[in-house]
């Protein structure tokens, strides 16, 4: 089978491997779409710990499956060849006392496809049974891919709290914090304040009902403590991850406020501390999603409540280098790019 191998940092290379074989209780899924995600762009750079060359990433994928293992066709009768799936990519291989409370993206031993093993940059791709939902009815394998991301901002709506009647500020327009605008402004949020350095993602955040903002030309804190009387928004999400960002949010957020970090971009910074403390600011991260996350997303999508077009382009698996590079440098009027082996 074809599959995009990353092979070194900027490095992508469209090879010819055998198709795996399912253990007893896995099922073996042809690959529809596989988006790519801003973790793996990092990865591609050589950045991420997580991921190491020679490596098949891809974990946002659908498909349908091809063959299922014996043990698994006992214990998941409903999966059967043929049937539209998505995948939840981290799962647990131990059980664990996080994996008992539903935090199974805490768990000591979770495990990332394409990351941990091979994922679904390929045209096929095998995963435990236990890791795979059928599509709704009606529900389209290309609406399906998203259901990985969207789980991402259905955590973070669900950290955030009660949200309805609030505004909100999120820092970082890309995919994840289009998404979590789109969760928040579901749960009832009043104004979600955009931030981003990027005027296409501007564009589509606004588009999606959000306050945009460019700080090169606005100062983001000064202009939600005005909008918002001085006080600050209850809950400030760095979907970024820079120093600078995180302070941002910091001073945007009102006095016994919530700051929900997500973004990754910088490992350690500086924070100010002492008006977190003096504040009674709460400082909350947020990674990954819940299986109850990954179900709920599945709805949203299925109801047509959450999504990314007009801004999904779709892509040959051969092509997956060269969006690599061009989301890394312009991605344009780009939210998610789905690969299709």
């Amino acid at each position: 089978m074809n599959a995009l191998i990353w092979e070194a940092p900027r490095q992508m290379a469209l090879r010819e491997v055998p198709t795996p074989t399912p253990e007893a209780d896995e099922v073996l899924i042809k690959v529809a779409y596989a988006g790519i995600c801003g973790s793996e762009l990092s990865g591609y750079l050589g950045h991420n710990a997580l991921r190491k060359p020679p490596l098949i990433m891809g974990h946002e994928f659908s498909g349908e499956i091809v063959e299922v293992g014996g043990q698994a066709a006992e214990t998941h009768p409903h999966l059967k060849p043929g049937v539209g799936v998505t995948v939840n990519p981290l799962y647990c291989r131990e059980p664990s006392e996080f994996q008992e409370r539903g935090l199974d993206q805490l768990c000591p031993s979770r495990t990332l496809l394409g990351a941990h093993r091979p994922g679904a940059y390929a045209a096929y791709v095998t995963t435990p049974a236990r890791t795979v939902t059928p599509l709704p009815a009606g529900m389209s394998l290309r609406m399906g891919a998203l259901t990985e991301p969207v789980a991402c901002a259905v955590r973070m709506g669900e950290l955030s709290g009660d949200v309805a009647g609030a505004d909100v500020l999120i820092i970082g327009a890309g995919p994840i914090g289009l998404l979590a605008l789109q969760v928040l402004k579901h749960r009832g949020a009043a104004r979600v304040f955009i931030v981003d350095l990027d005027q296409e993602r501007l564009g589509m955040g606004e588009a999606l009902g959000g306050v945009a903002m460019d700080p090169r030309r606005q100062d983001p804190v000064e202009t939600v403590r005005e909008a918002t009387g001085g006080r600050g928004v209850p809950v400030a999400i760095d979907a970024v991850g820079l120093g600078v960002t995180r302070t941002q949010c910091v001073a945007a957020t009102m006095s016994a406020g919530l700051v929900l970090l997500t973004g990754l971009h910088e490992e350690t910074s500086q924070m100010p501390a002492a008006d977190i403390i003096r504040r009674e600011i709460r400082v909350q991260g947020s990674f990954a999603y819940t299986p109850a996350n990954f179900a709920a997303a599945v709805d949203l999508l299925a109801q047509g409540h959450i999504g990314l077009d007009p801004w999904i382009v779709e892509a040959p698996l051969a092509e997956g280098g060269l969006w690599f590079e061009r989301l890394l440098d312009a991605p344009g009027k780009v939210a998610k790019v789905l690969l299709r082996p």
